[in-house]
């Protein structure tokens, strides 16, 4: 008893200086972003009979309503792609950032707490040690840092111009809130000939292998709308994407999804063989070539989780694992949020059913999924915000938007109606990516 005492102080200031060491190195990273091809999400039936010009009868009493689409810009060149990347594997620290807009400039992480790698932060003395650890947190003021501003068309052909960062500063699109939170917004100009001004960002680092945890208090919302936060790799699909949190209009209930190169599948249909509580829309099968890019969509069976419903209960956390047993989304509502989240120390084994998963079995979450940045975006009609228009039966779509606004389409009620669009932004409190160590 005597000799382990001193031991173990030995061991604590061996890695505290480790750790020192770390949060000091000088190294630097260079992060290059280049054109990418948007995940297209969403639910086939809808779509289809949109596509087909058949109108599809559904039920209010049926839950498992679907309207899923996804669509790909097969002549874009993928944000993942690693010329030159900032590349995070598991059990790494790195030690600089990365500089904005393709320049030179780079920031210490030791002196940027807010966007910065951390090995400091303790979890409570009431939560066990997590083999997560903490290695880079976008939140404050500094939040923008460590992203790149995409300034191209919208891939997936919606009515928005993506704004470079001091045009989107200048538009007032961007900003940190009086509570240290980030705002992205879309443009209300009343009336627009074309586009409406709107705001896309991909994080400068790319991950293999993580959990990343997003922290929003409100998400874009309102007919016309679709916004997304997901992932992807290099070179599309072949890097793989993971939509976390995505939906349009006026839905509820929110969609994460996964595409991926052929080989890549669901390992059942059943909710509670996959341990969800969400449920599946659409294929088992994930492969976007294969499935005419729906990939594989499974949908939350709670109205808090997108949209009105999430903004009114102050939003909540969204939680993506990434690991050896696959892919696996979590939702917790802003009262419901896990002590260990709160103190730093993830414990995925201990937050029970996930919204959506992904096992490994069928899919190996290292060979279909890769070098992944991280993205925010909303964009305005598109093809599938468009395509689902005139559709009915969807929880929070129980009445078309067509129906609901007087507009034949989305392309003309989104350039005739700004104020609709107050509610079309974020509010994000934290963005926090922790890895295994290994």
């Amino acid at each position: 008893m005597h000799l382990r005492a001193p031991f173990a102080l030995l061991l604590i200031l061996i890695t505290a200086a480790e750790a020192t060491l770390a949060s000091r190195s000088s190294g630097f990273f260079n992060r290059v972003h280049h054109s990418a091809i948007k995940r297209s999400a969403g639910l086939a039936r809808d779509i289809r009979a949109t596509m087909r010009g058949i109108l599809v009868e559904q039920s209010s009493s049926d839950s498992s309503n679907r309207a899923v689409y996804c669509v790909a810009n097969n002549n874009a060149v993928n944000p993942g792609s690693n010329s030159g990347n900032n590349t995070i594997v598991p059990g790494t620290v790195p030690s600089s950032s990365s500089s904005r807009g393709g320049g030179s400039s780079s920031t210490s992480v030791s002196n940027q707490p807010s966007s910065t790698v951390s090995g400091s932060s303790a979890p409570s003395p009431s939560v066990a040690p997590s083999e997560w650890k903490l290695v880079q947190t976008y939140e404050g003021d500094s939040f923008f840092d460590e992203w790149d501003f995409w300034n191209l068309p919208d891939p997936t052909h919606g009515i928005v111009d993506y704004v470079d960062q001091s045009t989107a500063q200048s538009n007032n699109l961007i900003s940190i809130n009086s509570a240290g939170n980030a705002i992205m917004r879309v443009e209300t100009t009343p009336t627009v000939q074309n586009n409406r001004k709107s705001v896309r960002i991909h994080t400068k680092r790319s991950y293999n292998g993580a959990i990343f945890i997003m922290d929003s208090v409100h998400m874009p919302t309102g007919c016309g709308t679709w916004p997304a936060f997901w992932s992807n790799g290099p070179n599309w699909p072949q890097g793989g994407e993971i939509d976390v949190l995505e939906g349009v209009n006026d839905y509820t209930n929110n969609q994460a999804t996964i595409h991926t190169n052929p080989g890549c599948t669901l390992a059942s249909t059943s909710s509670s063989i996959l341990s969800i509580s969400g449920d599946l829309v659409a294929s088992t099968n994930c492969a976007a070539a294969e499935t005419g890019n729906a990939g594989c969509g499974i949908r939350a069976d709670s109205s808090n989780t997108y949209g009105p419903g999430f903004n009114s209960n102050g939003g909540g956390v969204y939680a993506m694992q990434w690991d050896a047993s696959g892919i696996a989304v979590f939702f917790f509502p802003r009262n419901s949020i896990p002590a260990d989240i709160t103190a730093g120390a993830p414990q995925p084994s201990s937050w029970g059913l996930a919204q959506a998963r992904w096992p490994a079995v069928s899919c190996d979450p290292f060979k279909f999924f890769y070098d992944h940045i991280a993205i925010f975006d909303t964009t305005l009609c598109g093809d599938w915000a468009s395509g689902v228009w005139n559709s009915a039966g969807i929880p929070g779509q129980e009445q078309s938007c067509a129906a609901r606004t007087g507009f034949s389409t989305c392309e003309a009620f989104v350039r005739a109606s700004g104020s609709s669009f107050n509610e079309a932004y974020w509010e994000v409190k934290s963005f926090k990516v922790y890895q295994q160590n290994q």
